[in-house]
């Protein structure tokens, strides 16, 4: 999927929300978590379909070790998609599970919100908001490991300042500042890197590509990035 079809995606769901009782302000506290979860249950199918092939008949389930991150029974995508009513406590569930199953990787990584607030969310609107991010896929062969950054951004861009007083470089650095941050640094493979508010990461990613496409090993960097 590329940059537009994102956008369209998250501009779509931004209009989903218009005219519910979420604040427009709130609106990437919202959009953001689906689209993690989303990916992260595409990227279970990628690896289970990986598996499957590689170990034959057996349950590819009984080999935690080929996911990155594991997707408690009950807890994917495609189950909350199925549900029926009560949608919005069976997705707070399904992302609190999936924080508890994996604690050291992704906890607290879908934050906090109030799904189950009716008032907020009915089953009609959550489900709206599904369906919409049902229609692309999200696993590693279909998109970028930036997507998130780039999701990230996209959303603050739009929806961070709405009273014209806050403006979106507030909340992150833009792009193209973090480009030329990293080519002023010019990383070199085998060295550390220190980001001292590294916010989402973004520089400390670029930096690694940075070094990646100079043809250096960014696997030269494990253990040695700090933020």
């Amino acid at each position: 999927m590329d940059a537009a079809k994102l956008k369209s995606t998250l501009w779509d769901a931004a209009n989903t929300l218009r005219g519910s009782a979420v604040d427009r302000t709130d609106w990437k506290g919202y959009i953001l978590p689906l689209l993690f979860f989303k990916r992260i249950s595409d990227v279970w199918d990628e690896e289970t379909s990986e598996a499957a092939e590689i170990y034959g008949d057996a349950d590819p389930s009984l080999f935690s070790e080929v996911h990155r991150f594991q997707v408690p029974e009950g807890c994917h995508w495609n189950d909350i998609r199925e549900t029926a009513a009560n949608v919005g406590a069976a997705l707070a569930h399904a992302m609190q599970e999936i924080e508890r199953t994996n604690p050291d990787t992704l906890y607290r990584v879908f934050g906090s919100a109030d799904w189950g607030n009716r008032e907020k969310f009915t089953d009609e609107l959550l489900k709206d908001l599904i369906e919409g991010f049902s229609s692309v896929s999200l696993g590693n062969d279909a998109v970028s490991t930036d997507i998130l950054g780039d999701a990230y951004e996209y959303l603050v861009g739009k929806f961070a300042d709405v009273n014209r007083r806050n403006k979106a470089g507030e909340f992150y650095t833009p792009r193209s500042v973090v480009r030329m941050l990293v080519e002023i640094l010019d990383p070199k493979e085998g060295e550390s890197i220190y980001d001292p508010a590294c916010g989402t990461g973004g520089m400390l990613l670029a930096a690694i590509d940075h070094v990646k496409h100079g043809g250096g090993d960014p696997r030269t960097f494990f253990g040695k990035i700090y933020g």
